[in-house]
This record gives structure tokens, C-alpha cells and sequence, in this order.
């Protein structure tokens, strides 16, 4: 398959995408095929279709910046892992890529107006109207809680677009997880590199622990429940979604699932 912005915009609004529209978009550019443009294309063709009123979300996470012992070095032998603590770059959200996010996010971090919230593992980047309100005061703590990004992003009633991967990737089902009561629920301590008054520390601080495990099952459950149109372009499957109906629905299913 071969897509043009054109095409994009066309599959996109068949879809449900139109004006005014608040997205948090999650996607693998290699599952459409070829896109004339690549990345540029792909953002340029929803940001067109949400217009000025509009506002676009993706994940630019850095979660390489967590301590080792968290798996996340996984190819560095654990000798290594004190200097790794010791020397990891700090977090700077004009500079750290984003890691493993694809290159869309990569791109879109850096788009011209972009914002970018200041968690140093788990960051998100927006662009459009509410581009500021959503990324900021992103507290270490507070990860996908109420007054982080995505609880901003469901009191705008905004959406979710899953284009070329699926419900494990689908972020605001950890809004989901930090709302449910379920007796797995737990804290633990994190720790990343971040500047602190113009110094580089390494600061430990607390957190809800999150379980992506189920998300699948969860995904092809709520698919079936709300009879959603799973669309098509190349080998993409979309999804596209009010995000308040599926972290509402998502938070309950949770309560009766987990363990």
C-alpha cells in the first residue's frame, strides 16, 4: 500500500476524526505500508483534520532513565549498573529522545509549537490548543493519576487513536488502573536522573506500580461489549475511541478481573 497525506485524511476521517478534536495518538508508522513523507506526513495529516481548535497527545517516554534493577537495562551486566545510576544523563525534555516510542513521537516531540511535560521516565508531548494545560506540573509521583495527562486529557472528553498497534499500547488504560480498587494494587519507589536547581541527581520517589498484562484481553473484551469498527489501511488495524467511555468501562473491569 501506498498512502498520501490525502489518503491519510480521508482513512482518518472515515474513522471518526474531525475539527476540534483532543487526540492521544499511539501508532507504528511500519504497519501502513509506504507513506510518501513517512512520519512528517502522518502528523501534518492529523493535525490538519484537528485543526487550530484541536490538540494532539502522544507518549515521548524516556523510561530507559529508571533504575537498572527494574530490567530496563536489560543487555548491561549488573556490575554496570551502579555507574549507570551514577552517569545516566538527567532528563531534559528540549534534548532526551524518546525511547522505543516509534518514529512518529520521536518526530512530534520536536514539532514546532510542541510541549512536553517534565516526568523524567514517562513524559508525554502535545501540540494545539490545550497543549500546555495537558503537559504540565506532571508530578514524579503521579504518573497516569488524577492531575496527570491523561486525567486532564478525560476531562476534556478526549480520544484515544490506535493506529498499527493495539490496546497494549492504549496509555489511558493506566488511567484506568490508578482509578480501580483491586487487591494487587501497590506502591513502589522509582528513580531516574533529573536536574535539580541547575544539578544533575538521582532521585528515588514513589509510585503506583503498573501492569500492562492484561490489556489485550481487556482490548478484545471491550472491542466486542462496544461493537467497535476496527478499520483498515495496509496492514494497520485502527481503532478510534472516546477515551472517558473506555477508562470508565476499564476501571471496572479491572475491580472484577485482578487478583
Amino acid at each position: 500500500m501506498i498512502f498520501t497525506k490525502e489518503d491519510l485524511i480521508n482513512q482518518f476521517t472515515t474513522c471518526g476524526l474531525t475539527k476540534g478534536q483532543h487526540i492521544f495518538v499511539h501508532t507504528s508508522l511500519s504497519k501502513f505500508g509506504f507513506i510518501i513523507g513517512g512520519a512528517e506526513t502522518f502528523i501534518r495529516s492529523l493535525l490538519e483534520i484537528v485543526g487550530e481548535e484541536g490538540t494532539l497527545m502522544m507518549p515521548s517516554q524516556t523510561w530507559k532513565n529508571l533504575d537498572p534493577s527494574t530490567g530496563v537495562h536489560w543487555e548491561e551486566p549488573a556490575e554496570w549498573w551502579p555507574m549507570i545510576r551514577q552517569h545516566w544523563p538527567a532528563y531534559d525534555k528540549e534534548i532526551t529522545p524518546a525511547i522505543g516510542m516509534g518514529v512518529v513521537a520521536e518526530m512530534f516531540r520536536k514539532w514546532p509549537g510542541a510541549a512536553r511535560s517534565d516526568h523524567p521516565a514517562r513524559s508525554v508531548a502535545a501540540v494545539g490548543r490545550h497543549a500546555e494545560y495537558l503537559t504540565q506540573d506532571h508530578d514524579l509521583s503521579n504518573i497516569f493519576g488524577i492531575g496527570s495527562p491523561l486525567d486532564k486529557l478525560y476531562h476534556l472528553n478526549g480520544y484515544i487513536l490506535l493506529a498499527g498497534v493495539g490496546y497494549d499500547k492504549n496509555t489511558s488504560l493506566h488511567l484506568a488502573e490508578s482509578r480501580a480498587d483491586f487487591p494487587a494494587k501497590k506502591r513502589v519507589y522509582d528513580s531516574s536522573a533529573v536536574m535539580v536547581k541547575g544539578k544533575r541527581e538521582w532521585v528515588t520517589y514513589e509510585t503506583q506500580a503498573v501492569n500492562d498484562e492484561d490489556f489485550v484481553r481487556l482490548g478484545e473484551e471491550y472491542d466486542k461489549e462496544m461493537n467497535l469498527k476496527v478499520h483498515k489501511a495496509g496492514k494497520a488495524e485502527i481503532r478510534f475511541m472516546e477515551q472517558r467511555p473506555l477508562v470508565d468501562w476499564a476501571t471496572a473491569w479491572m475491580e472484577k478481573n485482578r487478583l
